[in-house]
């Protein structure tokens, strides 16, 4: 694939990162190298994944998610997750990412500093 099924977005210390239609095994290996890179290279305290477009998750999908988070963590950053919808968050649940990373309806929401915009969280 020529094109890079990822879009990332930096505004200020928060990066945004707009997963593709399917985040399976070979998407989650790029992704973990392509962020690995860009936590290298710049200072963010909070990472913000981008579900908007997403229909399809495997297990490899989790698994980055939560190495993110428990990354974000030892830094002492954050991370949320937007847009997701009812099939991945189910697998979200399932997989145990919904019960330690918050998860709202729009970008911004979730781009808010320790979320602000708590009214905007989605509900199960």
């Amino acid at each position: 694939m020529s094109e890079n099924p990822f879009l990332y977005e930096a505004k200020g210390r928060v990066l945004v990162i707009r997963l593709p239609r399917e985040l399976d095994h070979h998407n989650s290996r790029n992704l973990r190298y392509e962020t690995d890179l860009l936590l290298a290279e710049n200072y963010v305290s909070r990472i913000v994944f981008d579900f908007s477009r997403t229909v399809f998750m495997d297990s490899s999908g989790v698994g980055i998610l939560l190495n993110r988070y428990k990354q974000m963590q030892r830094s002492g950053g954050s991370m949320a997750i937007c847009g997701a919808k009812a099939p991945i968050r189910r697998l979200l649940a399932i997989g145990g990412v919904a019960n330690l990373v918050p998860q709202y309806d729009t970008k911004e929401a979730a781009m808010a500093e320790g979320g602000k915009n708590d009214d905007e969280k989605q509900r199960d």
